[in-house]
């Protein structure tokens, strides 16, 4: 058997090394040094590094040559031990090493970051080199009050990305520069301060506040999560980029009706390019509401939240009638399923008594079930049976509704990644998958 792959030529030594899974192309990789040389760009294509002592144990054990390889990265700055107050997690030490980590990447595509905080300005120029970079995911793995991560310092790192496309921020914090109103008053934002000494941005000159992300030309997908979006500037920057997806998050320290407003704001800005939405608070202004001045007349897809209130489901839905809406995704925890299936019942029946010219372009409805991972369910109790039955009922009388509306319907599991915030689902039309009570994730 050995004798027969040492006999292939190269190129079908490629073609096998391709379709192997991470563990069988390791072992593959210890048949001999020529077979670990063809696997080593596959090796090095996706990397993880979980924390801030894996990315120093990966730079000081991969040869410096295998990190061009590098096409997918997710790495952390934050200390192994949480409880560690010997390592600063924002020294310029360690800035300086992620600059070279990231300047020795030059084929990134997609780019995940961790961060404990911010990281030394001097970093920036290093993003400016990364031209095949399209994805970047940002998160402060942080106490937000301690390690804040600045908006200038986003802000002026996304603008330096020449191909950027897909952007994915979560708990950004503003800057006493962009937000002097918020200072001493209530409810506390939390803020930050000294970081007006970031250079002006070639193309954005000093204005590196959150709404300057939208002046970014080649930006076509934005989410935006746990960060304050009450900067008025939405309303008045110049859009330069065509949004095709937006996903818009709510700011904790704020109101539902303040967090409303700002994603109403940002909606109205970007409207017009949009295909895909999601949403995780309500819509009360009812300008979406007719086809004729909404802003979002490519709207196609929108996808619901787990956070948003279930009782404003049918008013957003119909609120956003003005849009030509194909698809409808609601998500929704095990313990909301019924209440949710009746929300959407009665959304339909709105629908059938409104006429062919409300929602004519919907196609399809699909609710997905994220289990509550803290709830400790005994699989023999009977009140955990009676209540996975009423679910199986609920789903089974919506989706027979949407059979003699002829739409199609999917009801399954949904897990959504903290980090890149990224839904993965599986499921299939059968009601009973409302109540599989097994953990699949969280939202």
């Amino acid at each position: 058997m050995a004798s027969t792959w040492f006999a292939l030529p190269t190129e079908m030594k490629l073609a096998v090394v391709d379709v192997l899974g991470q563990e069988d192309l390791k072992a593959l990789s210890r048949v001999d040094k020529g077979t670990y040389s063809i696997c080593v760009p596959s090796i090095f294509k996706d990397v993880t590094l979980k924390n801030w002592s894996a990315v120093n144990s990966f730079l000081e054990s991969v040869p410096a040559s295998y990190l061009r390889y590098i096409q997918l990265l997710d790495f952390c700055t934050a200390n192994e031990d949480p409880m560690d107050s010997f390592s600063n997690p924002f020294s310029r030490t360690r800035s300086d090493a992620v600059a070279t980590f990231l300047t020795s990447c030059p084929r990134l595509s997609r780019l995940a970051m961790r961060l404990s905080g911010c990281l030394d300005k001097s970093v920036l120029p290093a993003f400016s080199a990364l031209r095949d970079l399209r994805d970047l995911t940002i998160s402060n793995c942080g106490d937000e009050a301690q390690c804040p991560l600045s908006e200038r310092f986003i802000v002026s790192l996304a603008a330096s990305i020449p191909s950027l496309e897909e952007l994915s921020l979560d708990r950004i914090t503003r800057s006493i520069m962009h937000a002097p109103e918020l200072v001493g008053v209530y409810p506390v934002v939390p803020l930050v301060s000294g970081d007006d000494d970031i250079a002006p941005h070639p193309y954005l000159g000093s204005d590196l506040c959150l709404p300057s992300l939208l002046r970014i030309p080649t930006l076509r997908k934005l989410i935006i999560r746990d960060t304050h979006l009450g900067d008025p500037r939405w309303a008045t920057t110049p859009v330069a980029c065509k949004l095709q997806v937006l996903d818009l998050g709510s700011c904790y320290h704020e109101t539902d009706d303040y967090n409303r407003l700002c994603t109403e704001r940002i909606m109205a800005a970007v409207g017009p390019t949009i295909d895909e939405f999601s949403l995780t608070t309500a819509v009360a202004d009812e300008v979406f509401a007719k086809p004729t001045v909404t802003p979002m007349q490519r709207l196609r897809k929108l996808h619901i939240s787990p956070f948003f209130p279930v009782d404003s489901v049918v008013d957003t839905v119909s609120n956003l009638a003005g849009s030509p809406i194909e698809t409808l995704s609601m998500q929704c925890y095990e313990e909301d399923v019924i209440d949710m299936c009746s929300a959407l019942e009665e959304f339909l029946s709105l629908r059938v008594e409104r006429g062919p010219e409300f929602y004519e372009k919907l196609r399809r409805l699909d609710v997905f079930v994220a289990a509550n991972e803290d709830a400790d369910v005994d699989d023999e109790d009977a009140s955990a049976k009676e209540d996975c039955a009423e679910r199986a009922e609920a789903v089974k009388r919506l989706q027979e509704f949407c059979r003699d509306l002829q739409l199609a319907s999917q009801v399954g599991k949904v897990a959504v990644d903290a980090i890149t915030g990224k839904t993965q689902r599986s499921g299939s039309s059968a009601a009973d998958d409302a109540c599989d009570k097994r953990p699949v994730g969280h939202c």
